[in-house]
C-alpha cells in the first residue's frame, strides 16, 4: 500500500535535502581531496587562529574526540600545525599552515556545508517548528543512537 500523499511528499522533500547535502560534500572532496568536515574545521581555525580543539568541538557541535580527530588528520595532512599555551602546557593551540591556506582557498562554499548555511538563513520561528517536527520524526523512528548521531558531523554520515 503507497503511503499517504503527505508521507509522500515529505519524504521526497528529504530526498532533496540528503541529495543536496551528499552532492556538496562530493564536490568538495572531488575538489580538494579532503572531506567537508576537514574543510569546516580548516575554516574555523582560518577564523579563529590559536583556538584550542575543546573551542573548535564547541564551534562544530561534535564531540571532543572527533574534534581531536579531525585536528590529527588535519596535522598529519601538514594543513594545521599546533602549538602549546604559554601558560597552560597542556592546551594546544591551532593554526594553518599556508598548505591548509590554500586547500580552503579552492574549497567549494559553504564551508560549513549546505545544510548548516540554509538552517542559519530561516527565521527563529520556522527552526523552533523544524526542532520540534523532527523530535516527533526521530521520536517515532525510535533511535537508540540518536544522541551519537546527533554529534556527527554530517559529512562524516
Amino acid at each position: 500500500m503507497p503511503p499517504p500523499p503527505e508521507a509522500a511528499q515529505v519524504l521526497r522533500q528529504f530526498r532533496i535535502v540528503f541529495n543536496a547535502v551528499k552532492t556538496h560534500f562530493q564536490q568538495v572532496e572531488r575538489k580538494v581531496g579532503i572531506g567537508g568536515s576537514q574543510v569546516w574545521a580548516l575554516s574555523l581555525v582560518a577564523r579563529h587562529p590559536g583556538m584550542g580543539v575543546g573551542a573548535l568541538a564547541q564551534a562544530m557541535d561534535i564531540h571532543q574526540s572527533t574534534a581531536s580527530n579531525l585536528v590529527k588528520a588535519l596535522t598529519q595532512r601538514g594543513l594545521i600545525d599546533t602549538d602549546r599555551d604559554d601558560r597552560d602546557r597542556r592546551a594546544v593551540r591551532l593554526h594553518l599552515t599556508p598548505e591548509g591556506h590554500a586547500v580552503l582557498d579552492q574549497a567549494p562554499a559553504p564551508w560549513a556545508g549546505v545544510l548548516p548555511d540554509a538552517l542559519a538563513q530561516l527565521d527563529g520561528d520556522t527552526l523552533r517548528r523544524l526542532d520540534h517536527d523532527l523530535a516527533q520524526l526521530i521520536q517515532l523512528l525510535a533511535l537508540e543512537s540518536a544522541h551519537d548521531a546527533a554529534k556527527t558531523p554530517l559529512a562524516d554520515m
